[in-house]
C-alpha cells in the first residue's frame, strides 16, 4: 500500500520533461489566468458599479495586498519547494510534517498580521498616497480583506502544497472554483445588495473560504501519502526555518513590491494626482495578468525542478528550465504586443465615462510593457533558483530588480523628462531591462556549473537541502 502511494511521485523522474511540464504547468497557468481574469472583472464590477473614484481607491490597496501576500508566499512557496525536494529525496516522513507546519504557520501569521494591519489601516493607506477622496474606498475594501486574511493565507498555502504533492489539477480546480464563486457573488453583493466596494472584498473572502473547506477535505484523505492527522500538527523548528529560508525570496519579492508600489503611488499622487494613480492601477491589472500566467508556468516547473534536483537528475533539471524559459518568453512577448498595439480597448472597460483616464491609462500601459519581450527570462530565472533551493541567488535577483534598479528609476527619471509623469511611466521598463540582463548572466553561469556536475562522480554531487 505504501509503495503504491510513493509511486505517484516517480513520474517526476521518469516522464519526458516537456510533457511533464505541460501536465503541471497548464493547470497552474489556467488557474493563475483565471484568478487574474477575475482581478480584471472585479475591477470592471467596481468601475461600473461604484465609479472611477473607487477604481482610484482600489489602486491604493495594491501595496498593502503585496505586503499580506509576502508573508503568505514565504510560508506557502517555501514549504511547497521544500516538499518537492524532500519527496525527491524520498524523505516522506519530513514531507508529511511539512504539511502540519504549513497549517500552523498560516494560522498564526494570518491572524496576527491581519489584526495588526487592521489597527493601523488609516495611517498605512495615507502613507501609500490616499487622499480624502480615495481613502474611504481603499479602507472599506481592505478592512474586509484583512479580517479574512487568515483564510487567504490558508487557502494559498494549501494550494501550493497540492501542486507539490502531485495534484496540480486539484490546485487548478481550487483556483478556478474561487474565481467562479467570486464572479457569482461579487455582482450580487455590489449591484443587488448595494454593498459597493465592500461587496467585492466580501465576495473574495467568501469564495476562498468555501474552497479552503474543499482543500482541507482533500488533505484529510488518509489514502494519500501526504495527509493531515493530529500527529503532524506541531511545530518543527528545523522545518519552519528551512521553509522560511526557501520562501524568503518570494517574501522579499512581495515586500519589495509593496515598498515600490507605495513609492510609485506617492510619486504619482505628487505629479499626476488621483487620476494618475487610477491609471497605474488599471495598467497593473493587465501586467499582473501576464506576470501571473508566467508564475503559473513557474509553479508547474517548481515540483519538477525541485524533485529532480533532490534526486540529482541534473539533466532533467536543465531540460525543464530550458522549456520554461521558452514558454515564459512567449507569454511576455504576447503581453508586449497587446500592451503596445492594443492598449485602449483593454483600459476602456474600466472607465467608460472618463475619457481622460482612458487616454492616460492607454499611454501608460504602452510604456510600462516595453521590456516585456525579455522579462519572461527574468521571472523564470528567479523562480528556478528558488525551486532548487538556491535562495541567495533568487533573493539577489529579486532585490536587484525592485530595489537597486526600480527605486532609483522612480526617483531619478521624473527629473529627466519635461513631464515628470512620463518618467514614472518609463521607470518599470528601465528596471525590467537591467534586471533581465543580470538574470541571463547568472543563469548562464549556473547552467555551466550544472553541466560540470553532470560529468562529476555521483559521490561529489550534493544538494543544499
Amino acid at each position: 500500500m505504501e509503495q503504491s502511494k510513493t509511486n505517484q511521485f516517480n513520474v517526476l523522474a521518469e516522464k519526458p520533461v516537456g510533457s511533464l511540464l505541460m501536465q503541471y504547468a497548464i493547470p497552474a497557468i489556467v488557474a493563475m489566468a483565471a484568478s487574474s481574469v477575475y482581478n480584471i472583472i472585479d475591477g470592471i464590477f467596481i468601475g461600473q458599479g461604484v465609479g472611477a473614484e473607487a477604481i482610484m481607491g482600489l489602486a491604493l490597496t495594491g501595496p498593502l495586498m503585496s505586503l499580506t501576500a509576502a508573508f503568505g508566499a514565504m510560508v506557502g512557496v517555501g514549504a511547497a519547494t521544500l516538499m518537492s525536494v524532500k519527496l525527491g529525496q524520498k524523505d516522506y516522513g519530513t514531507a508529511q510534517k511539512i504539511l502540519g507546519n504549513v497549517v500552523i504557520m498560516n494560522l498564526t501569521l494570518g491572524i496576527v498580521l491581519g489584526l495588526l494591519l487592521l489597527v493601523f489601516i488609516n495611517p498605512i493607506l495615507r502613507f501609500f498616497g490616499a487622499s480624502d477622496v480615495t481613502l474611504p474606498y481603499a479602507r472599506n475594501f481592505m478592512s474586509i480583506i484583512l479580517v479574512g486574511n487568515v483564510v487567504t493565507h490558508m487557502y494559498l498555502g494549501l494550494n501550493a502544497l497540492l501542486r507539490s504533492t502531485n495534484r496540480p489539477q486539484k490546485a487548478m480546480c481550487a483556483t478556478i472554483g474561487t474565481v467562479v464563486l467570486n464572479c457569482i457573488l461579487a455582482p450580487i453583493f455590489i449591484f443587488v445588495l448595494g454593498w459597493g466596494i465592500r461587496g467585492a472584498a466580501t465576495a473574495t473572502i467568501m469564495a476562498q473560504m468555501i474552497m479552503l473547506t474543499w482543500q482541507l477535505r482533500l488533505f484529510s484523505n488518509k489514502d494519500e501519502l501526504i495527509h493531515l492527522n493530529r500527529s503532524i500538527i506541531k511545530l518543527d523548528v528545523k522545518i519552519v526555518k528551512e521553509s522560511l529560508l526557501v520562501g524568503l525570496p518570494q517574501f522579499l519579492i512581495n515586500l519589495c513590491a509593496c515598498l515600490v508600489a507605495a513609492m510609485m503611488t506617492r510619486s504619482l499622487t505628487t505629479y499626476g494626482g488621483d487620476m494618475a494613480v487610477g491609471a497605474f492601477g488599471i495598467c497593473n491589472r493587465f501586467i499582473l495578468f501576464i506576470v501571473m500566467v508566467v508564475i503559473g508556468l513557474n509553479q508547474g516547473m517548481q515540483p519538477i525542478a525541485g524533485y529532480n534536483f533532490g534526486a540529482r537528475r541534473y539533466d532533467r533539471v536543465l531540460g525543464v528550465l530550458n522549456k520554461a524559459l521558452i514558454f515564459g518568453s512567449v507569454i511576455t512577448l504576447t503581453g508586449f504586443v497587446i500592451g503596445v498595439f492594443f492598449p485602449t480597448p483593454f483600459v476602456s472597460v474600466f472607465a467608460k465615462d472618463s475619457p481622460q483616464l482612458i487616454k492616460m491609462s492607454a499611454h501608460a500601459l504602452s510604456c510600462m510593457v516595453m521590456m516585456f519581450p525579455i522579462v519572461g527570462i527574468q521571472i523564470v530565472s528567479t523562480a528556478f533558483f528558488q525551486s532548487i533551493g538556491y535562495a541567495p541567488k533568487s533573493i539577489f535577483l529579486s532585490l536587484t530588480r525592485q530595489l537597486i534598479f526600480l527605486v532609483p528609476a522612480i526617483f531619478i527619471l521624473p527629473h529627466l523628462y519635461a513631464d515628470p509623469l512620463e518618467g514614472l511611466w518609463h521607470a518599470a521598463p528601465v528596471a525590467d531591462g537591467l534586471a533581465s540582463v543580470l538574470a541571463i548572466t547568472l543563469l548562464v553561469l549556473q547552467v555551466k556549473k550544472f553541466k560540470k556536475q553532470m560529468q562529476a562522480p555521483v559521490e561529489n554531487m550534493h544538494t543544499p537541502l
